[in-house]
């Protein structure tokens, strides 16, 4: 049996791309494709979240390097559709993900639960191969080309980029509670027909203002405002630095 799984691993390292003379884990590799349902104490629910931090590590190098004139706020809006679970999902599949994936029958049949299965242990591959060298160079040749076509697709559509999420990231990540949004028609204040000024709220602050066709739009809008506003701005620095001082991300 263990030959056999070595077999299988070894399939996956190779459609990565991974040469065979890498230096691997095949132990966390093996715990990454695990499901909590075949072993409640060995899955792959601790490599997933380092893999979380990996992959975000990843998407914002990857953003960095190639679209340095970026907006932050943009470049949040894009991470978060790179790092979803749908996108880390859909780029598993293409290695037939579920071939490599350890799980019961009954969970199996959860098809409502695959996608989440999928990106789950996709991310504890991630942690597997980063804690193999501590860096990213067994991720970033095979994972950067798949990124790159999303962000392509994500620039040529700015109306896929969800800064709502990316803010919602931010605030979650530093206080664990969400922003509050405020939306008006716009015509009844500035005689604007069809039109929605939103307004997004945070901690009793007003972070930024958005105007669009739709409410969906404005809200979005807003969000990046608050995204622009909060990466120059006196209180997201200070807020930084009091996440900081407390190292507190359990």
């Amino acid at each position: 049996m263990y030959h056999l799984r070595q077999k299988q691993l070894k399939s996956l390292v190779a459609k990565l791309s991974i040469t065979q003379e890498a230096v691997i884990k095949w132990n966390l590799l093996n715990l990454a494709l695990t499901h909590s349902t075949v072993s409640s104490t060995h899955n792959y629910e601790k490599l997933e979240f380092v893999g979380d931090a990996v992959v975000r590590l990843v998407a914002a190098e990857l953003l960095l390097e190639n679209y340095p004139n970026c907006p932050v706020g943009e470049f949040a809006a894009i991470r978060s559709i790179l790092v979803s679970d749908r996108s880390l999902a859909q780029i598993a599949n293409k290695y037939g993900w579920s071939r490599y994936l350890l799980v019961s029958k009954s969970a199996a049949g959860d098809k409502a639960g695959e996608e989440s299965r999928l990106a789950d242990s996709f991310e504890a591959v991630l942690a597997a191969l980063y804690l193999s060298t501590n860096n990213s160079e067994l991720i970033r040749p095979w994972l950067d080309s798949h990124f790159e076509e999303l962000i392509a697709q994500i620039r040529s559509d700015p109306a896929r980029q969800n800064y709502k999420a990316a803010l919602q990231e931010w605030t979650q990540g530093y206080y664990k509670t969400l922003p509050n949004y405020q939306v008006q028609e716009a015509n009844k204040i500035h005689g604007d027909h069809g039109r929605f000024v939103a307004e997004v709220w945070f901690q009793g602050k007003k972070l930024g203002v958005g105007k669009g066709p739709s409410i969906k739009s404005a809200e979005q809008l807003a969000a990046k405002s608050a995204l622009d506003f909060l990466q120059h701005s006196e209180i997201g620095n200070i807020i930084k630095e009091e996440k900081g001082m407390k190292k507190d991300y359990t």
